[in-house]
């Protein structure tokens, strides 16, 4: 069986979606699964097994461009794929496996997209409270899948593999040494200061364990790097050899890499904070006005902090706004306390890289 999987388009979405490749591969041992995705993604898709190949999508998020899609897809056909599986609820993402004459594509409905998905499924959002049990679910026959209650236990989670001789080259090429205890702080937010922890509290947690011989790593793309700045220069001048910023000084295949090799995480709700929870770290995730009930963090290890409930609709802009009330009220002193509980709940010192 040949599946093409048009992937998604975000960092925590693309983390998610291994849990229905590692699902299609314990139902179809011999299946091959291709995702098509941005370029960005391959990093991710290089790091899941499962996948066989990651196939470049050259258009970007938003744009139809119909004659490019189209084109793309008659390049598939000579694939023969078997099924398509379509992730994304737009209209334009099932455009292509439709033009490559795949037998059967397969999603839930999204953008009435009759026609060009003829395995298509109604979405009952409280059946299927969360983001991975949408997209596991498509593994497997429409009759079957009523509720998310008709799912496999245990749910197959994001596992990411990483190559041990890449990972010593990334150390490598940043000089980086992990012989002591190290956290990854993940500060930034790709809607702004309102889905983000504060610095200052960063700082804190960062200066409390530094001071107890850890050392600790701050992630994040060019556009935190002033983020990640802050926070070193908030810490004490005693302590601030102790934090290294690599925002915006690393690939996306690096992060991944690196963080294989740290002992715990802090993390906003973000793409990283799946990345994290994917490569096994113990986890706290901070959430303010968004709502871990659709896309919590996956790991075994990971706690949620967060002390308001419902959903408050923040949008890409509001930058402007600041940092939002109920992440302020998260205090240094509980992210360290709940990191404790992560650490202690810790079956092992340190993941094996398997490769």
């Amino acid at each position: 069986m040949k599946i093409l999987v048009i992937g998604p388009s975000w960092v925590g979405d693309m983390v998610m979606s291994q849990s229905l490749y590692r699902t299609l591969k314990a139902r179809h041992p011999d299946a091959i699964i291709d995702v098509m995705a941005p370029a960005w993604c391959r990093p991710l898709l290089d790091c899941m097994p499962e996948v066989n190949e990651a196939i470049a999508m050259p258009l970007g998020h938003g744009k139809l461009e119909i004659g490019v899609r189209r084109k793309l897809g008659l390049s598939l056909k000579s694939r023969h794929y078997d099924q398509a599986i379509v992730l994304p609820g737009s209209l334009k993402s099932a455009l292509i496996p439709w033009f490559a004459g795949i037998p059967k594509r397969t999603g839930w409905r999204g953008e009435m997209r009759y026609g060009l998905l003829n395995d298509i499924r109604t979405l009952d959002a409280q059946a299927f409270p969360l983001m991975v049990q949408r997209y596991v679910a498509l593994a497997f026959e429409k009759n079957m899948m009523t509720s998310a209650q008709a799912l496999p236990e245990p749910l197959l989670k994001p596992l990411l593999v990483v190559d041990p001789a890449n990972v010593q080259q990334t150390l490598q090429s940043l000089s980086l040494k992990m012989e002591q205890s190290t956290l990854a702080l993940c500060p930034g937010a790709e809607f702004g200061p309102a889905k983000r922890w504060p610095d200052y509290h960063y700082a804190k947690v960062a200066e409390s364990m530094i001071t107890q011989g850890w050392q600790v790593l701050l992630f994040g793309s060019g556009n935190d790097r002033a983020v990640g700045d802050a926070i070193v220069s908030a810490i004490a001048p005693v302590h601030r050899d102790g934090c290294l910023n690599l925002a915006g000084k690393t690939t996306l295949g690096q992060v991944v890499e690196i963080l294989s090799q740290c002992r715990a995480a802090i993390s906003n709700d973000s793409g990283l904070m799946h990345v994290a929870a994917a490569v096994g770290l113990p986890l706290v995730a901070l959430y303010g006005p968004s709502s871990p009930d659709f896309t919590p963090p996956l790991g075994d290890q990971a706690k949620v902090l967060r002390l308001i409930t419902g959903y408050l609709k923040i949008r890409k802009g509001d930058s402007e706004q600041g940092y939002h009330q109920s992440l302020i009220d998260i205090s240094p002193e509980m992210a360290i306390d709940a990191l404790q509980e992560v650490l202690g709940s810790e079956k092992a010192s340190k993941r094996e890289i398997v490769v």
